[in-house]
């Protein structure tokens, strides 16, 4: 069978930045070991498959390794994939995932996602995870799916040294380092090896913690991040009540097709 497939730079104001992830419309779904088959053949952090269902779609995401709950960049790939090449006429896109209804909007130049707000908790590092970094956090907190840890500088967080193997086998997907940026408003980094991917150049669903804590932290609903190190890309976000707005622009770096 051919499969049309694509790869978008998300959260990208060029080419080459952001996040890449692939996304593949499917016109039925394939069954779960072909799905994480080609998402470990692409090999990037995020393969999202979307399958129309009457103006909606259903919406899936896979790592090399595992398919996730909830992926942002994947999302946002997944909309401009959808507005740009498959005839969507309408200016908001309907996706049904694991994480409930999932909504992206056109916004002039970039795409604004419509995500939940993840709870975070504030906690006692341990001292395994300690262990793992070799700077101390000033704060940690436990969310859904990672565990959140809050830096004094920009500076702290491009330069931690990480235990990787130790950080795979955690309970959580991961870890997000988090501090003001001088270039932004905050700054982070995210790991998840557990997954298959040492570093997440952009991390949407991380946002969905990031954005909040520093949202109350800040006292301000808007915040402009940037995520990433050698590779980076940036966010605009807006907090609402329980909903967290996440914008940012796509760009296409591959169309073709795969053979299953």
């Amino acid at each position: 069978m051919k499969q049309l497939i694509y790869q978008v730079d998300a959260f990208a104001s060029k080419l080459f930045e952001g996040n890449p992830a692939a996304v593949c419309p499917l016109n039925y779904w394939l069954n779960d070991k072909q799905l994480q088959s080609i998402a470990q053949e692409n090999n990037l952090s995020e393969t999202a498959f979307i399958f129309s269902k009457g103006e909606d779609y259903e919406i899936r995401w896979f790592t090399p390794n595992t398919e996730v709950a909830l992926c942002g960049h994947a999302t946002l790939a997944s909309a401009f994939i959808i507005f740009e090449f498959l005839k969507y006429s309408k200016d908001t896109v309907v996706f049904h995932s694991q994480s409930g209804e999932l909504k992206v909007k056109k916004n002039k130049n970039l795409l604004e996602l419509d995500f939940p707000i993840l709870p975070y908790a504030q906690i006692t590092p341990s001292d395994a995870l300690l262990n793992m970094l070799d700077i101390k956090p000033l704060e940690t907190y436990e969310s859904t799916f990672d565990l959140l840890l809050i830096f004094d500088n920009e500076e702290e967080v491009k330069n931690v040294q990480i235990d990787f193997e130790a950080i795979g086998r955690m309970k959580k997907r991961g870890i997000i380092l988090s501090s003001l940026s001088q270039g932004a408003d905050i700054y982070s980094r995210c790991f998840y090896p557990a997954c298959g991917v040492l570093e997440d150049p952009v991390t949407g669903s991380a946002h969905c913690v990031i954005a909040p804590y520093w949202s109350r932290r800040l006292g301000k609903k808007k915040l402009h991040a940037i995520q990433g190190l050698k590779r980076q890309g940036e966010l605009f976000c807006e907090v609402t009540k329980d909903r967290v707005l996440l914008s940012g622009a796509c760009q296409l770096y591959l169309e073709g097709h795969i053979f299953i």
